[in-house]
Protein backbone atom coordinates (compact mmCIF):
# COMPACT_ATOMS: atom_id res chain seq x y z
CA UNK A 1 0.00 0.00 0.00
CA UNK A 2 1.52 3.49 -1.03
CA UNK A 3 2.52 5.72 1.58
CA UNK A 4 -0.36 7.93 2.45
CA UNK A 5 -0.35 11.62 1.74
CA UNK A 6 -0.43 14.77 4.78
CA UNK A 7 -3.55 15.69 5.64
CA UNK A 8 -5.14 18.59 3.65
CA UNK A 9 -5.32 20.75 7.39
CA UNK A 10 -2.64 21.37 9.97
CA UNK A 11 -4.26 20.64 12.73
CA UNK A 12 -5.16 16.86 11.80
CA UNK A 13 -3.16 14.36 13.11
CA UNK A 14 -0.69 12.08 10.79
CA UNK A 15 -2.33 8.98 9.26
CA UNK A 16 -1.33 5.66 11.21
CA UNK A 17 0.35 8.10 14.18
CA UNK A 18 -1.20 7.44 17.81
CA UNK A 19 -3.03 11.01 17.64
CA UNK A 20 -4.59 9.65 14.65
CA UNK A 21 -5.85 6.40 16.17
CA UNK A 22 -7.29 8.02 19.29
CA UNK A 23 -8.89 10.98 17.10
CA UNK A 24 -10.79 7.72 15.14
CA UNK A 25 -11.41 5.50 18.35
CA UNK A 26 -12.74 8.50 20.46
CA UNK A 27 -14.96 9.48 17.67
CA UNK A 28 -16.27 5.88 17.22
CA UNK A 29 -16.73 4.69 20.63
CA UNK A 30 -17.42 8.08 22.51
CA UNK A 31 -19.66 9.98 20.20
CA UNK A 32 -21.41 8.47 17.28
CA UNK A 33 -21.14 4.58 19.22
CA UNK A 34 -23.44 6.26 21.62
CA UNK A 35 -25.38 8.34 19.37
CA UNK A 36 -25.78 5.04 17.34
CA UNK A 37 -26.34 3.34 20.50
CA UNK A 38 -29.40 5.78 22.15
CA UNK A 39 -31.69 5.46 18.51
CA UNK A 40 -30.46 1.10 18.51
CA UNK A 41 -32.31 0.70 22.23
CA UNK A 42 -35.00 3.06 21.33
CA UNK A 43 -36.34 0.72 18.63
CA UNK A 44 -35.89 -2.45 19.97
CA UNK A 45 -37.97 -1.04 23.11
CA UNK A 46 -40.38 0.55 20.58
CA UNK A 47 -40.78 -2.08 18.26
CA UNK A 48 -38.31 -5.55 18.15
CA UNK A 49 -35.43 -4.65 15.69
CA UNK A 50 -32.97 -1.86 14.83
CA UNK A 51 -31.80 -0.05 11.85
CA UNK A 52 -27.64 -1.13 11.70
CA UNK A 53 -25.50 1.70 12.80
CA UNK A 54 -23.22 0.74 10.00
CA UNK A 55 -24.49 3.47 7.54
CA UNK A 56 -25.25 6.10 9.89
CA UNK A 57 -21.66 5.68 11.50
CA UNK A 58 -20.35 5.82 7.93
CA UNK A 59 -21.69 8.81 6.76
CA UNK A 60 -21.20 10.74 9.92
CA UNK A 61 -17.67 9.41 10.19
CA UNK A 62 -16.35 10.40 6.37
CA UNK A 63 -17.10 14.06 7.50
CA UNK A 64 -14.38 13.67 10.49
CA UNK A 65 -12.27 12.26 7.68
CA UNK A 66 -12.78 14.29 4.97
CA UNK A 67 -9.60 16.42 5.51
CA UNK A 68 -7.45 12.93 4.78
CA UNK A 69 -8.67 13.10 0.57
CA UNK A 70 -9.15 9.62 -0.50
CA UNK A 71 -7.48 7.93 2.41
CA UNK A 72 -9.69 9.08 4.40
CA UNK A 73 -12.15 6.26 3.60
CA UNK A 74 -9.68 3.58 5.98
CA UNK A 75 -10.11 6.31 8.94
CA UNK A 76 -14.06 6.45 8.77
CA UNK A 77 -14.12 2.67 7.75
CA UNK A 78 -12.70 2.16 11.50
CA UNK A 79 -15.05 5.11 12.88
CA UNK A 80 -17.94 3.20 11.69
CA UNK A 81 -16.97 -0.37 12.99
CA UNK A 82 -16.28 0.69 16.19
CA UNK A 83 -19.42 2.80 16.63
CA UNK A 84 -21.50 0.03 14.93
CA UNK A 85 -20.31 -2.25 17.81
CA UNK A 86 -21.56 0.05 20.38
CA UNK A 87 -24.78 0.48 19.04
CA UNK A 88 -25.14 -3.18 18.22
CA UNK A 89 -24.49 -4.13 21.76
CA UNK A 90 -26.67 -1.16 23.11
CA UNK A 91 -29.84 -2.39 21.05
CA UNK A 92 -29.31 -5.96 23.08
CA UNK A 93 -30.38 -4.24 26.41
CA UNK A 94 -33.81 -6.36 25.35
CA UNK A 95 -32.54 -8.91 27.83
CA UNK A 96 -32.46 -6.74 31.30
CA UNK A 97 -36.13 -6.10 30.06
CA UNK A 98 -36.82 -9.79 29.56
CA UNK A 99 -35.60 -10.48 32.95
CA UNK A 100 -37.92 -7.85 34.24
CA UNK A 101 -41.14 -8.88 32.75
CA UNK A 102 -40.31 -12.88 33.62
CA UNK A 103 -39.79 -11.94 37.53
CA UNK A 104 -36.04 -12.99 36.96
CA UNK A 105 -33.66 -11.47 39.65
CA UNK A 106 -31.26 -9.02 38.46
CA UNK A 107 -27.37 -9.37 38.81
CA UNK A 108 -25.83 -6.53 39.63
CA UNK A 109 -24.77 -4.23 36.73
CA UNK A 110 -21.17 -5.09 36.63
CA UNK A 111 -21.88 -8.97 36.19
CA UNK A 112 -24.39 -8.41 33.39
CA UNK A 113 -21.54 -5.64 32.03
CA UNK A 114 -18.77 -8.30 32.24
CA UNK A 115 -20.97 -11.34 30.97
CA UNK A 116 -22.13 -9.22 27.72
CA UNK A 117 -18.48 -8.17 27.19
CA UNK A 118 -17.04 -12.10 27.28
CA UNK A 119 -19.47 -13.17 25.23
CA UNK A 120 -18.89 -9.96 22.62
CA UNK A 121 -15.37 -10.80 22.44
CA UNK A 122 -15.94 -14.25 21.25
CA UNK A 123 -18.68 -13.27 19.14
CA UNK A 124 -15.80 -10.96 17.47
CA UNK A 125 -13.29 -13.98 16.93
CA UNK A 126 -15.65 -16.52 15.57
CA UNK A 127 -17.05 -13.63 13.39
CA UNK A 128 -13.65 -13.09 12.08
CA UNK A 129 -12.87 -16.94 11.55
CA UNK A 130 -15.87 -17.07 8.85
CA UNK A 131 -14.43 -13.89 6.99
CA UNK A 132 -12.74 -15.62 4.64
CA UNK A 133 -15.45 -18.06 3.68
CA UNK A 134 -18.49 -15.46 3.53
CA UNK A 135 -16.68 -12.70 2.78
CA UNK A 136 -13.31 -13.72 0.40
CA UNK A 137 -14.93 -16.75 -1.11
CA UNK A 138 -18.41 -16.36 -1.08
CA UNK A 139 -18.12 -13.36 -2.18
CA UNK A 140 -21.94 -12.64 -0.83
CA UNK A 141 -23.22 -8.85 -1.46
CA UNK A 142 -23.72 -7.53 1.90
CA UNK A 143 -26.06 -4.33 1.30
CA UNK A 144 -25.57 -2.62 3.83
CA UNK A 145 -21.59 -3.40 3.68
CA UNK A 146 -22.11 -2.62 0.43
CA UNK A 147 -23.48 1.00 1.12
CA UNK A 148 -21.13 1.73 3.64
CA UNK A 149 -18.34 1.19 0.88
CA UNK A 150 -19.92 3.27 -1.64
CA UNK A 151 -20.53 6.33 1.13
CA UNK A 152 -16.62 6.46 2.32
CA UNK A 153 -15.66 6.24 -1.36
CA UNK A 154 -18.03 8.69 -2.72
CA UNK A 155 -17.42 11.35 0.43
CA UNK A 156 -13.97 11.12 0.94
CA UNK A 157 -12.71 11.23 -3.07
CA UNK A 158 -13.58 14.34 -4.79
CA UNK A 159 -13.34 12.89 -8.27
CA UNK A 160 -16.21 9.86 -7.54
CA UNK A 161 -18.21 12.78 -5.30
CA UNK A 162 -18.78 14.62 -8.12
CA UNK A 163 -20.85 12.13 -9.97
CA UNK A 164 -22.62 10.34 -6.96
CA UNK A 165 -23.07 13.00 -4.58
CA UNK A 166 -26.90 13.97 -6.39
CA UNK A 167 -27.91 10.31 -6.06
CA UNK A 168 -26.15 9.87 -2.63
CA UNK A 169 -27.69 12.83 -1.82
CA UNK A 170 -31.04 12.89 -2.91
CA UNK A 171 -31.35 8.89 -1.51
CA UNK A 172 -29.98 9.88 1.85
CA UNK A 173 -32.78 13.43 1.74
CA UNK A 174 -35.75 10.58 0.80
CA UNK A 175 -34.41 8.59 3.43
CA UNK A 176 -34.58 11.12 6.44
CA UNK A 177 -37.80 13.03 5.23
CA UNK A 178 -39.88 10.00 4.69
CA UNK A 179 -39.00 8.70 7.68
CA UNK A 180 -39.66 11.55 10.28
CA UNK A 181 -42.90 12.03 8.50
CA UNK A 182 -43.76 8.48 8.63
CA UNK A 183 -44.88 8.42 12.74
CA UNK A 184 -46.72 11.60 11.82
CA UNK A 185 -48.95 10.95 8.62
CA UNK A 186 -50.98 7.88 8.55
CA UNK A 187 -50.92 6.58 5.25
CA UNK A 188 -47.41 5.94 5.52
CA UNK A 189 -48.20 4.29 8.59
CA UNK A 190 -50.60 2.25 7.33
CA UNK A 191 -48.89 1.26 4.32
CA UNK A 192 -45.87 0.33 6.94
CA UNK A 193 -43.52 2.26 4.76
CA UNK A 194 -39.94 1.82 5.68
CA UNK A 195 -36.99 3.77 3.75
CA UNK A 196 -33.95 1.56 4.50
CA UNK A 197 -36.07 -1.57 3.45
CA UNK A 198 -36.57 -0.37 0.41
CA UNK A 199 -32.98 1.00 -0.06
CA UNK A 200 -32.13 -2.30 1.00
CA UNK A 201 -34.13 -3.46 -2.12
CA UNK A 202 -32.81 -1.32 -4.68
CA UNK A 203 -28.71 -2.51 -3.58
CA UNK A 204 -29.80 -6.34 -3.47
CA UNK A 205 -31.79 -6.15 -6.91
CA UNK A 206 -34.82 -8.18 -8.31
CA UNK A 207 -32.89 -11.80 -7.72
CA UNK A 208 -33.08 -11.12 -4.10
CA UNK A 209 -36.26 -8.74 -3.66
CA UNK A 210 -38.54 -10.67 -5.44
CA UNK A 211 -37.85 -14.02 -3.40
CA UNK A 212 -38.59 -12.50 -0.24
CA UNK A 213 -41.78 -11.54 -1.15
CA UNK A 214 -42.52 -14.60 -2.22
CA UNK A 215 -42.01 -16.05 0.91
CA UNK A 216 -43.96 -13.26 2.60
CA UNK A 217 -47.01 -14.07 0.23
CA UNK A 218 -46.57 -18.29 0.75
CA UNK A 219 -46.04 -17.47 4.75
CA UNK A 220 -49.61 -15.57 4.47
CA UNK A 221 -51.14 -17.76 2.54
CA UNK A 222 -50.33 -20.82 4.60
CA UNK A 223 -51.48 -18.64 7.87
CA UNK A 224 -55.14 -20.43 7.96
CA UNK A 225 -53.25 -23.99 7.53
CA UNK A 226 -51.05 -23.09 10.35
CA UNK A 227 -54.75 -22.06 12.00
CA UNK A 228 -55.90 -25.42 10.73
CA UNK A 229 -53.48 -27.77 12.09
CA UNK A 230 -52.85 -25.93 15.81
CA UNK A 231 -49.83 -24.40 15.01
CA UNK A 232 -51.24 -20.80 15.27
CA UNK A 233 -54.29 -19.73 17.29
CA UNK A 234 -56.88 -17.16 15.38
CA UNK A 235 -55.49 -13.74 15.13
CA UNK A 236 -51.74 -14.73 15.60
CA UNK A 237 -49.90 -13.04 13.17
CA UNK A 238 -48.02 -15.96 10.36
CA UNK A 239 -44.53 -14.85 11.80
CA UNK A 240 -45.05 -16.58 15.37
CA UNK A 241 -44.40 -20.12 13.69
CA UNK A 242 -42.92 -18.95 9.99
CA UNK A 243 -39.59 -17.25 11.69
CA UNK A 244 -38.64 -20.89 12.82
CA UNK A 245 -39.20 -22.61 9.12
CA UNK A 246 -37.79 -19.81 7.96
CA UNK A 247 -34.33 -19.90 9.99
CA UNK A 248 -34.38 -23.76 9.14
CA UNK A 249 -34.86 -23.46 5.57
CA UNK A 250 -31.22 -20.85 5.81
CA UNK A 251 -29.54 -23.89 7.49
CA UNK A 252 -30.52 -26.24 5.25
CA UNK A 253 -29.13 -24.03 2.30
CA UNK A 254 -26.24 -23.42 4.89
CA UNK A 255 -25.53 -27.53 5.06
CA UNK A 256 -25.20 -27.34 1.24
CA UNK A 257 -22.81 -24.24 0.90
CA UNK A 258 -20.77 -25.56 3.76
CA UNK A 259 -20.24 -28.95 2.65
CA UNK A 260 -19.40 -27.91 -0.77
CA UNK A 261 -16.93 -24.95 0.87
CA UNK A 262 -15.03 -27.71 3.05
CA UNK A 263 -15.15 -30.68 0.08
CA UNK A 264 -13.15 -27.67 -1.91
CA UNK A 265 -10.83 -26.42 0.98
CA UNK A 266 -9.95 -30.69 1.48
CA UNK A 267 -9.16 -31.13 -2.53
CA UNK A 268 -7.44 -27.75 -2.41
CA UNK A 269 -5.35 -28.88 0.75
CA UNK A 270 -4.83 -32.37 -1.36
CA UNK A 271 -3.45 -30.87 -4.51
CA UNK A 272 -1.67 -28.74 -2.36
CA UNK A 273 2.74 -30.14 -1.81
CA UNK A 274 3.80 -29.87 1.21
CA UNK A 275 6.63 -27.34 0.24
CA UNK A 276 4.50 -25.20 -1.26
CA UNK A 277 4.31 -21.38 -0.56
CA UNK A 278 0.89 -20.43 0.43
CA UNK A 279 -1.02 -18.40 -1.94
CA UNK A 280 -0.26 -14.32 -2.01
CA UNK A 281 -2.50 -12.62 -0.33
CA UNK A 282 -2.76 -8.65 -0.23
CA UNK A 283 -1.08 -7.27 3.21
CA UNK A 284 -3.99 -5.58 4.13
CA UNK A 285 -6.19 -8.56 4.73
CA UNK A 286 -3.86 -11.04 6.34
CA UNK A 287 -4.75 -12.57 9.70
CA UNK A 288 -2.68 -14.38 12.15
CA UNK A 289 -5.00 -17.71 12.50
CA UNK A 290 -3.15 -19.10 15.47
CA UNK A 291 -3.78 -16.06 17.53
CA UNK A 292 -7.08 -15.64 16.18
CA UNK A 293 -7.71 -19.18 17.28
CA UNK A 294 -6.16 -18.62 21.03
CA UNK A 295 -8.56 -15.43 21.16
CA UNK A 296 -11.75 -17.62 20.36
CA UNK A 297 -10.91 -20.36 22.67
CA UNK A 298 -10.01 -17.85 25.35
CA UNK A 299 -13.03 -15.22 25.33
CA UNK A 300 -14.87 -18.82 25.06
CA UNK A 301 -13.79 -19.79 28.17
CA UNK A 302 -14.57 -15.94 29.87
CA UNK A 303 -17.91 -16.71 28.38
CA UNK A 304 -18.29 -19.79 30.56
CA UNK A 305 -16.57 -18.58 33.60
CA UNK A 306 -18.61 -15.47 34.32
CA UNK A 307 -21.57 -17.25 32.95
CA UNK A 308 -21.05 -20.40 35.67
CA UNK A 309 -19.12 -18.33 38.57
CA UNK A 310 -20.85 -14.96 38.77
CA UNK A 311 -24.42 -15.72 37.02
CA UNK A 312 -24.77 -18.89 38.68
CA UNK A 313 -25.50 -20.77 35.16
CA UNK A 314 -24.84 -24.53 34.35
CA UNK A 315 -21.87 -25.04 32.70
CA UNK A 316 -23.47 -27.98 29.97
CA UNK A 317 -25.82 -25.68 28.61
CA UNK A 318 -23.32 -22.60 28.22
CA UNK A 319 -21.02 -25.04 26.58
CA UNK A 320 -24.02 -26.07 24.18
CA UNK A 321 -24.14 -22.07 23.79
CA UNK A 322 -20.42 -21.36 22.59
CA UNK A 323 -20.43 -24.27 20.55
CA UNK A 324 -24.21 -23.54 18.78
CA UNK A 325 -22.63 -19.79 17.85
CA UNK A 326 -20.37 -21.33 15.37
CA UNK A 327 -22.89 -22.63 13.57
CA UNK A 328 -25.29 -19.68 13.68
CA UNK A 329 -22.66 -17.32 12.88
CA UNK A 330 -22.43 -18.97 9.58
CA UNK A 331 -26.02 -19.33 9.26
CA UNK A 332 -26.95 -16.04 9.90
CA UNK A 333 -23.83 -14.41 8.26
CA UNK A 334 -24.69 -15.89 4.62
CA UNK A 335 -28.42 -14.95 5.37
CA UNK A 336 -26.87 -10.85 6.32
CA UNK A 337 -24.65 -11.77 3.38
CA UNK A 338 -27.72 -12.23 0.79
CA UNK A 339 -30.75 -9.71 2.11
CA UNK A 340 -29.17 -7.48 5.01
CA UNK A 341 -31.61 -9.95 7.52
CA UNK A 342 -29.97 -10.84 10.55
CA UNK A 343 -32.39 -13.28 12.16
CA UNK A 344 -30.69 -12.84 15.75
CA UNK A 345 -33.89 -13.50 17.82
CA UNK A 346 -34.51 -16.57 15.89
CA UNK A 347 -31.13 -17.99 16.69
CA UNK A 348 -32.28 -16.99 20.26
CA UNK A 349 -35.08 -19.31 20.06
CA UNK A 350 -34.14 -22.05 18.18
CA UNK A 351 -31.46 -22.31 20.68
CA UNK A 352 -33.87 -22.50 23.65
CA UNK A 353 -35.80 -25.27 21.50
CA UNK A 354 -33.05 -27.31 21.51
CA UNK A 355 -32.04 -27.28 24.75
CA UNK A 356 -35.38 -28.01 25.84
CA UNK A 357 -35.00 -31.24 24.04
CA UNK A 358 -31.94 -31.80 26.03
CA UNK A 359 -33.79 -31.35 29.52
CA UNK A 360 -33.93 -27.42 29.95
CA UNK A 361 -36.41 -26.74 31.94
CA UNK A 362 -35.85 -23.43 33.60
CA UNK A 363 -36.64 -20.15 31.77
CA UNK A 364 -34.11 -18.43 34.07
CA UNK A 365 -31.00 -20.60 32.34
CA UNK A 366 -32.58 -20.62 28.94
CA UNK A 367 -32.29 -16.40 28.70
CA UNK A 368 -28.76 -16.80 29.69
CA UNK A 369 -27.54 -19.30 27.62
CA UNK A 370 -30.03 -18.04 24.84
CA UNK A 371 -28.07 -14.35 25.55
CA UNK A 372 -24.93 -16.17 24.32
CA UNK A 373 -26.30 -16.64 20.91
CA UNK A 374 -27.83 -13.25 20.43
CA UNK A 375 -25.32 -11.23 21.44
CA UNK A 376 -22.27 -13.48 19.49
CA UNK A 377 -24.58 -13.86 16.40
CA UNK A 378 -24.91 -10.12 16.43
CA UNK A 379 -21.37 -9.17 16.94
CA UNK A 380 -20.40 -11.90 14.19
CA UNK A 381 -22.68 -10.92 12.11
CA UNK A 382 -21.47 -6.75 12.21
CA UNK A 383 -18.04 -8.46 11.29
CA UNK A 384 -19.24 -9.69 8.45
CA UNK A 385 -20.43 -6.55 7.37
CA UNK A 386 -17.65 -4.08 8.18
CA UNK A 387 -14.99 -6.97 6.54
CA UNK A 388 -17.19 -6.55 3.35
CA UNK A 389 -16.50 -2.68 3.42
CA UNK A 390 -13.05 -3.08 4.10
CA UNK A 391 -12.70 -6.20 1.33
CA UNK A 392 -13.71 -3.33 -1.22
CA UNK A 393 -11.64 -0.36 0.35
CA UNK A 394 -8.91 -2.60 1.29
CA UNK A 395 -8.93 -1.52 4.50
CA UNK A 396 -6.12 -3.43 7.02
CA UNK A 397 -8.76 -6.18 9.31
CA UNK A 398 -6.07 -6.54 12.32
CA UNK A 399 -6.42 -2.78 12.61
CA UNK A 400 -10.71 -3.21 12.24
CA UNK A 401 -10.30 -6.36 14.49
CA UNK A 402 -9.27 -4.03 16.91
CA UNK A 403 -11.47 -1.13 16.53
CA UNK A 404 -14.33 -3.62 16.77
CA UNK A 405 -13.36 -4.64 19.62
CA UNK A 406 -13.11 -1.31 21.63
CA UNK A 407 -16.79 -0.75 20.19
CA UNK A 408 -17.88 -4.22 21.97
CA UNK A 409 -15.97 -2.93 25.61
CA UNK A 410 -18.26 0.41 25.36
CA UNK A 411 -21.60 -1.29 23.96
CA UNK A 412 -21.49 -3.83 26.73
CA UNK A 413 -21.45 -0.66 29.37
CA UNK A 414 -24.21 0.95 27.77
CA UNK A 415 -26.33 -2.24 26.83
CA UNK A 416 -27.08 -2.55 30.66
CA UNK A 417 -27.16 1.73 31.16
CA UNK A 418 -29.73 1.96 28.61
CA UNK A 419 -31.83 -0.73 29.64
CA UNK A 420 -32.02 0.87 33.11
CA UNK A 421 -32.46 4.24 32.09
CA UNK A 422 -35.52 3.64 29.32
CA UNK A 423 -37.39 1.13 32.41
CA UNK A 424 -36.97 4.24 34.70
CA UNK A 425 -38.71 6.71 32.28
CA UNK A 426 -41.42 4.61 30.37
CA UNK A 427 -42.77 2.21 33.42
CA UNK A 428 -44.76 0.81 30.47
CA UNK A 429 -41.61 -1.04 29.54
CA UNK A 430 -41.83 -2.85 32.89
CA UNK A 431 -45.23 -4.67 32.15
CA UNK A 432 -44.98 -8.19 30.94
CA UNK A 433 -47.37 -8.04 27.28
CA UNK A 434 -47.06 -11.66 27.14
CA UNK A 435 -49.79 -11.73 29.46
CA UNK A 436 -52.11 -9.10 28.45
CA UNK A 437 -54.84 -9.09 26.44
CA UNK A 438 -54.41 -7.42 22.13
CA UNK A 439 -56.40 -4.08 23.74
CA UNK A 440 -54.39 -4.40 26.60
CA UNK A 441 -50.80 -4.14 25.05
CA UNK A 442 -49.26 -0.44 24.73
CA UNK A 443 -49.15 0.75 20.80
CA UNK A 444 -45.76 2.83 21.15
CA UNK A 445 -43.94 0.39 23.12
CA UNK A 446 -44.72 -3.29 21.57
CA UNK A 447 -41.31 -4.33 22.51
CA UNK A 448 -41.38 -7.37 19.93
CA UNK A 449 -38.04 -8.84 20.27
CA UNK A 450 -38.68 -9.20 24.16
CA UNK A 451 -42.06 -10.50 23.24
CA UNK A 452 -40.22 -13.42 20.85
CA UNK A 453 -37.89 -14.24 23.81
CA UNK A 454 -40.24 -14.81 26.88
CA UNK A 455 -42.94 -16.68 24.93
CA UNK A 456 -40.65 -19.08 24.19
CA UNK A 457 -38.76 -19.02 27.17
CA UNK A 458 -42.20 -19.85 28.57
CA UNK A 459 -42.97 -22.40 26.56
CA UNK A 460 -39.90 -24.32 28.57
CA UNK A 461 -42.70 -25.18 30.88
CA UNK A 462 -45.27 -25.46 28.32
CA UNK A 463 -43.61 -28.12 25.33
CA UNK A 464 -44.75 -27.32 22.10
CA UNK A 465 -43.19 -30.37 19.84
CA UNK A 466 -44.65 -28.21 17.28
CA UNK A 467 -42.30 -25.83 17.03
CA UNK A 468 -39.23 -28.84 16.87
CA UNK A 469 -41.34 -29.89 13.46
CA UNK A 470 -41.51 -26.66 11.74
CA UNK A 471 -37.70 -25.91 12.23
CA UNK A 472 -36.40 -29.23 10.91
CA UNK A 473 -39.17 -28.97 7.42
CA UNK A 474 -37.82 -25.90 7.36
CA UNK A 475 -34.09 -27.10 7.58
CA UNK A 476 -35.41 -30.03 4.58
CA UNK A 477 -37.36 -27.68 2.25
CA UNK A 478 -33.95 -25.50 2.60
CA UNK A 479 -31.68 -28.32 2.00
CA UNK A 480 -33.68 -29.57 -1.47
CA UNK A 481 -33.86 -26.61 -2.46
CA UNK A 482 -30.31 -25.30 -2.56
CA UNK A 483 -29.58 -28.64 -3.70
CA UNK A 484 -31.73 -28.59 -6.82
CA UNK A 485 -30.27 -25.05 -7.36
CA UNK A 486 -26.95 -25.96 -7.64
CA UNK A 487 -27.44 -28.88 -10.07
CA UNK A 488 -29.88 -27.16 -12.04
CA UNK A 489 -28.05 -23.89 -11.71
CA UNK A 490 -30.96 -21.71 -12.91
CA UNK A 491 -30.18 -18.33 -15.45
CA UNK A 492 -33.77 -17.12 -15.99
CA UNK A 493 -35.28 -14.41 -14.17
CA UNK A 494 -38.67 -16.47 -13.37
CA UNK A 495 -36.95 -19.51 -12.45
CA UNK A 496 -34.64 -18.10 -10.27
CA UNK A 497 -36.88 -15.49 -8.63
CA UNK A 498 -39.62 -16.74 -8.13
CA UNK A 499 -39.96 -21.25 -9.34
CA UNK A 500 -36.83 -22.14 -7.40
CA UNK A 501 -35.43 -18.96 -5.69
CA UNK A 502 -32.80 -19.10 -3.22
CA UNK A 503 -33.63 -20.33 0.37
CA UNK A 504 -31.77 -17.79 1.64
CA UNK A 505 -33.67 -14.61 0.26
CA UNK A 506 -37.37 -16.79 0.47
CA UNK A 507 -36.60 -17.02 4.19
CA UNK A 508 -36.58 -13.44 4.72
CA UNK A 509 -41.00 -13.43 3.90
CA UNK A 510 -41.32 -15.55 6.99
CA UNK A 511 -38.95 -12.86 9.44
CA UNK A 512 -40.88 -10.19 8.76
CA UNK A 513 -44.47 -8.64 8.08
CA UNK A 514 -46.04 -8.82 4.24
CA UNK A 515 -45.24 -5.24 3.91
CA UNK A 516 -41.91 -5.50 5.20
CA UNK A 517 -41.29 -8.26 2.33
CA UNK A 518 -43.02 -6.32 -0.26
CA UNK A 519 -40.97 -3.09 -0.04
CA UNK A 520 -37.55 -5.18 -0.08
CA UNK A 521 -39.36 -6.77 -3.11
CA UNK A 522 -40.42 -3.69 -4.72
CA UNK A 523 -36.70 -2.14 -4.00
CA UNK A 524 -35.39 -4.51 -5.90
CA UNK A 525 -37.42 -4.27 -8.98
CA UNK A 526 -37.63 -0.63 -9.07
CA UNK A 527 -33.50 -0.76 -8.78
CA UNK A 528 -33.09 -3.84 -11.21
CA UNK A 529 -35.32 -1.48 -14.00
CA UNK A 530 -33.42 1.40 -13.32
CA UNK A 531 -30.08 -0.22 -13.36
CA UNK A 532 -31.12 -1.25 -17.02
CA UNK A 533 -31.91 1.92 -18.49
CA UNK A 534 -29.52 3.64 -17.07
CA UNK A 535 -26.10 4.45 -18.90
CA UNK A 536 -23.07 3.11 -16.61
CA UNK A 537 -20.51 5.52 -16.06
CA UNK A 538 -16.64 3.99 -16.90
CA UNK A 539 -14.92 6.17 -14.13
CA UNK A 540 -16.95 4.38 -11.17
CA UNK A 541 -16.13 1.09 -9.73
CA UNK A 542 -18.27 -1.62 -11.10
CA UNK A 543 -20.19 -1.97 -7.69
CA UNK A 544 -20.92 1.96 -7.25
CA UNK A 545 -23.88 2.52 -9.61
CA UNK A 546 -26.28 4.65 -9.35
CA UNK A 547 -29.92 3.01 -7.77
CA UNK A 548 -26.74 1.32 -4.70
CA UNK A 549 -25.97 5.05 -4.24
CA UNK A 550 -29.57 5.97 -3.99
CA UNK A 551 -30.42 2.62 -2.19
CA UNK A 552 -27.63 3.08 0.28
CA UNK A 553 -28.93 7.00 0.48
CA UNK A 554 -32.18 5.61 1.74
CA UNK A 555 -31.24 3.43 4.15
CA UNK A 556 -28.55 6.26 5.96
CA UNK A 557 -31.21 8.72 5.63
CA UNK A 558 -33.73 6.26 7.54
CA UNK A 559 -30.89 5.52 9.95
CA UNK A 560 -30.62 9.35 10.57
CA UNK A 561 -34.23 9.85 10.95
CA UNK A 562 -34.32 6.78 13.64
CA UNK A 563 -31.38 8.60 15.39
CA UNK A 564 -33.78 11.76 15.87
CA UNK A 565 -37.15 10.30 16.43
CA UNK A 566 -34.55 7.99 19.50
CA UNK A 567 -31.86 10.96 20.76
CA UNK A 568 -35.93 12.75 21.19
CA UNK A 569 -37.75 9.65 22.97
CA UNK A 570 -34.99 10.26 25.22
CA UNK A 571 -34.77 13.54 25.94
CA UNK A 572 -38.49 13.90 26.43
CA UNK A 573 -37.60 11.53 29.40
CA UNK A 574 -35.05 14.20 31.18
CA UNK A 575 -37.26 17.45 30.34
Amino acid sequence: MAAPAGPRWSWLPAQGSRSYHLLLAATGMLVLGPLAGVTAAYMNFSLGFFVGGQVLAGLLGSAVTAGYGAQGKHGANYIQTAAASVASMSGLGVLVQAMVWMGLPQPPAWQLVGYFACIGMFGVGVGMLYTPVLVDRLHLAFPSGLAVANILRALTDTRLLRHSVQHLGGGALAGLVTGLAAPRIGWLGRIDWSASTFGAGMVVGARIGVPAFVGGVLAWAAQPFFVRIGWLQPGDPFRKITFLIALGMIMGAAAVDLALILWRAWASLRGQDAGDAPADDPGWRRVHRGRLWLWVLAWGAATLATGHLLLGQPLFFLALAVALVFLFALVNGISVGVSDSNPISSAFVVSVVLMALLGLSDPGVGLMAGAVLLVSTSVACDMQQDRSTGWRLGTPRVLQFRYQVLGILVGAVLAVVFARVFMAAYPVLLQDQTAMQAGQQPAQWSSAMTYKFVGVLRSLTDDKPYQRTAILAGVLAGFVIELLRKRLRPRAFLFDAVLLPSPYALSFGGFVNLPTSFWLGAGGVTGTLLERRAPRRGELPQDMSATSLFGGGLIAGDALAALALGVAGLLATVF
